[in-house]
Parts: C-alpha cells; structure tokens; sequence
C-alpha cells in the first residue's frame, strides 16, 4: 500500500492485533521498493481502469522528491500520496508533526512532479489544522486525514508487547470518533478538499464524513472483514443523499450544522 525507494521487509510479527473496536498494525511498509514497482505493478495495477493513486513514504526529504520523480513519468497515475505520517517505521512521523516540516516535503515533491499531491496526516499531534495549511500553502491539493492513532497491545502474562515492533497504529470504528472531530477541523481551516479516514465501514459512516466536511473518503480496516465494504458504501449513497434532497456532492460536504443548545 506504500512504496519506498528501496524493498523494505517490514515490521517482524506479530504484525496484527485485534483490539476492542479496532485493529492495531505494524506491519512497517512492506512494498518491492520503487523499481520493481514500476517493472512489475505499475502495469497489472493499470490494466484496472481505475484512478490510481499511489502511496510514497521516504526517510528523508530527497526520498520522497526522489519517488515522486520517478513517477512523475508514468502513464495511468492520477495523484501521488505523502505518507507523511506512517506511525510503524522509525521516523515515519517526522514530516506531520510540525508544519515546518510538512511545507519542505511537500514544497520538495511539488518541485518534482506535476501530479495531484495528496498529504496524509498525522492525529498525532495536538493540532492538525496548522500542518494541514502549511502542505496546502506548499503545494498539496489534498488532505487526508487521519492516519492511524498510535498504540500498543500487551501480553501481561509475559509482561510484553504483543506486535513485534512493540508499538502499532490503530485503525478502526474505536478511531471514527476522532477522525470525524479532526475532519471537521481541517476541512473548515483550509481551501482544498478533505478525504477522510478513520473507521468508515458503512454508507453512514461515509454519510457522517461527508457532512463533517470530507469531499473524498477512504475505506482501510473494513475490508479485512468485509470485502465488498468500498462498493456497499458506495452502493449506499444514492439514497441517504436522496433522503437529504441533495443532488450532488456540494449539497452535503461540509453541511454540519452547530449543536443543538440546551
């Protein structure tokens, strides 16, 4: 789901773990790395028909302004995602934790290519709505927001972590909370379209990140259970918008009314 510069094996098992509610990960990027990406995936994953948007990690700066050329070249490719905030890698969080270093990744990549640039987020953090403004005022078209919350499982028989790595990200239902409060909040701080993630398993589910401001959606965690969560949410749609008198995507993003008082 991630491509790197150069193969990476990944997280050593345990990589998963169920938890009340979610999922916790660490499975640590795991990908061929960037030239057997474009040797061998590129074309199978072309031959979908489908926008495909390609997910880039680095450990440096020049890693992503690197594999962000790389790809800027290829046919089929409709954006690019930073995963600027993977909590499973050493380091993987340093370019969402700050807004300084968010603008020189993406200001970096932005000089590399002329793809649609996404920024996944990190909630992480005490505020997200000022990194969010700094990627976009670098040259992100997009925020995805959120990635995974980081956490851990623990054996208290062997008084251990369970996941190999020790820590993981949780995913999940446990997180939409969460997610929904920073989606809100990004969305009404920036001018660029929001894509929301974080325990989005239902056409409801969707329906609740529409409304908080998500123009776009991601489903992760679901289809572990679920295979066909991505097309019953989608197939859902039609008619909660129906149910709103909307007829077009416009008429729900961003329509969340204040509290009700009392």
């Amino acid at each position: 789901k991630t491509i790197t510069t150069e193969p990476r094996a990944g997280n050593p098992p345990p990589r998963l773990v169920e938890t009340a509610g979610g999922l916790l990960n660490s499975i640590g990027l795991e990908n061929p790395g960037i030239d057997e990406y474009i040797a061998v995936y590129l074309p199978l994953l072309r031959t979908l028909a489908a926008p495909l948007v390609i997910n880039i990690a680095g450990h440096s700066i020049d890693d992503f302004a690197y594999l962000a050329s790389r790809l800027d070249g290829e046919s089929g490719i409709a954006a690019l995602e930073l995963n600027m905030s993977c909590p499973n890698v050493a380091q993987g969080m340093d370019y969402s934790t700050s807004a300084e270093a968010a603008r020189e990744v993406v200001a970096r990549v932005r000089a590399k290519t002329g793809l649609p640039l996404i920024a996944k987020l990190s909630p992480n953090v005490t505020d997200v709505r000022p990194i969010a403004k700094a990627a976009v005022e670098a040259g992100a078209d997009a925020i995805s927001v959120i990635n995974t919350l980081l956490g851990m499982a623990i054996d208290w028989r062997r008084r251990a972590p369970i996941l190999g790595r020790g820590v993981g990200g949780l995913s999940g239902p446990a997180i939409k909370p969460v997610a929904l409060r920073i989606v809100r909040d990004v969305a009404r701080a920036i001018d660029a379209p929001v894509i929301g993630i974080g325990g989005i398993a239902t056409a409801d589910d969707a329906m609740e990140f529409l409304v908080a401001g998500a123009s776009a959606i991601q489903v992760g965690t679901a289809n572990y259970y679920a295979p066909t969560a991505a097309i019953d949410v989608l197939d859902g749609l039609a008619p909660r918008f129906a149910h709103l008198g909307a007829r077009r995507m416009a008429d729900v993003v961003g329509t969340l009314r204040p509290p009700l008082s009392g």
